[in-house]
């Protein structure tokens, strides 16, 4: 009886459909990522700070140099995943920022943070966010949008981890914690990769987990999207640039990025500015990472069915008021009010403007295409944090960068509606 229940129970399991097993996996890397290089990056500047001495603009120029990175190789990075495959993709990168992780727990001077977040921020370029999202892409399609809010609910979800790390920096240090990190990084990333499957035609599927076709002949195991659509499902990286919706969805990204890279790497020090503790300010972080969760999930629902533009609208225009709230927060209370509206936005916002991208453009290029849509946002996002510092610097408050944010926040909000489906472009 408990063989035949075995047999049943992996019948089960084996029937499920391969993209749902892989969007797992997107969800713990992403989360892994997230933890360490974005949501955490503020507790470690509060740190360092602590330590050292730096100035917040100092600080704030390692990050701009990983953006300028970014910025550089963005759209590198997306080709060769188009070219490579993800799995190859996420082996080389995770492995460069485990060793990233362990040359930033030997950190003694400036020169020595910089060139270690440099390569961390590197390697989560490589094998993070461009090569999970294009294997989500691959593998979904008209489950597009809620596939996508599953897999980026990863980087909600790296928010659970930051309070536990502020507490192994409390009470270990930042330099075990970092090593500890490096470590964990580099031991799970080889058997992880073994599990990526590039494209569902790997497995004699077509996306969502139809079967393949019968034309006579088998799909080779290594065969491609070229294999399997016609060119009418998909735009040219050239002919992506040619659209008004590619432009506004640029817009929209550069326009909302700021505020979220700045909330990254300013908003544990601005909270604990007005007195709270390192590991309540994180609290304040797990907070609209809690909340960002079921709203991406729910985000993703309501676009498959309706409109992504719609609710892209909506979920930019709670990023910019939240931005505008926590201008003038000085209290738990208006932080926790920042928490809630910032939750909802920024949860729907960040799958649903990368699932637009497959939506309009198709998958074979999708990596391309989104690294070159990048391109102004990480230039944004080299000035932004900077600014932020700066400003800091000069007047001992955020309020001026935040409400600036907020203000750009809402440009964006707007020009998201003048993202049309492409007319020329046939949904596959």
């Amino acid at each position: 009886m408990r063989i035949d229940t075995f047999q049943l129970s992996y019948r089960k399991l084996s029937s499920i459909f391969y993209g749902w097993w892989l969007i797992g996996i997107a969800t713990f890397m992403l989360m892994l990522m997230s933890a360490t290089v974005f949501q955490g990056i503020g507790t470690f500047f509060v740190v360092l700070e602590r330590n050292f001495g730096w100035t917040r603009t100092t600080l704030s120029g390692a990050f701009a140099l990983a953006r300028a990175e970014g910025a550089l190789f963005g759209p590198l990075e997306g080709f060769l995943v188009d070219r490579l495959g993800a799995r190859r993709m996420v082996l080389i990168g995770f492995t460069i920022m485990g060793l990233g992780f362990l040359f930033f727990s030997q950190t003694r001077e400036i020169w020595h943070f910089y060139a270690a977040y440099v390569m961390i921020s590197f390697g989560s370029g490589v094998g993070g966010w461009i090569p999970m999202i294009t294997m989500v892409n691959n593998w979904f399609s008209k489950r597009r949008a809620i596939a996508m809010a599953m897999a980026v609910s990863g980087v909600q979800f790296g928010g659970f981890l930051v309070p536990v790390m502020a507490l192994g920096i409390e009470s270990s240090g930042f330099r075990m914690t970092t090593f500890g990190i490096g470590v964990c990084l580099l031991a799970v990333v080889y058997p992880v990769s073994r599990l990526i499957r590039n494209r569902p035609e790997e497995h004699g599927l077509t996306p969502d987990g139809l079967a393949m076709p019968v034309t006579g002949t088998s799909p080779r195991p290594d065969s491609s999207p070229e294999d399997t659509e016609t060119a009418g499902n998909d735009m040219t990286p050239r002919q992506a640039l040619k659209t008004v919706a590619f432009w506004a969805i640029v817009v929209a990204r550069t326009t909302s990025v700021v505020s979220i890279v700045s909330m990254a790497v300013h908003l544990v020090p601005k909270l604990t500015d007005t007195g709270m503790s390192l590991v309540t300010a994180n609290l304040v972080v797990m907070t609209y990472t809690t909340l960002a969760i079921p709203s991406g999930l729910l985000a993703g629902i309501i676009a498959d069915r309706t409109s992504t533009t719609g609710v892209l609208f909506m979920c930019l225009l709670l990023q910019a008021v939240s931005v505008a709230v926590l201008a003038v927060s000085d209290s738990l209370g208006l932080a926790l009010v920042f928490a809630v509206m910032y939750g909802i936005g920024f949860g729907g916002r960040v799958p649903l403007l990368t699932a637009i991208i497959g939506d309009y453009f198709g998958r074979r290029h999708f990596g391309t295409i989104l690294g070159v849509n990048m391109i102004p946002s990480n230039v944004a996002m080299i000035v932004a944090p900077l600014f932020a510092g700066y400003m800091f610097d000069i007047n001992q408050s955020y309020f001026v960068p935040f409400v600036a944010f907020s203000v750009l926040g809402f440009l964006g909000t707007f020009a998201i509606l003048f993202a049309k489906r492409p007319t020329y472009f046939v949904q596959s």
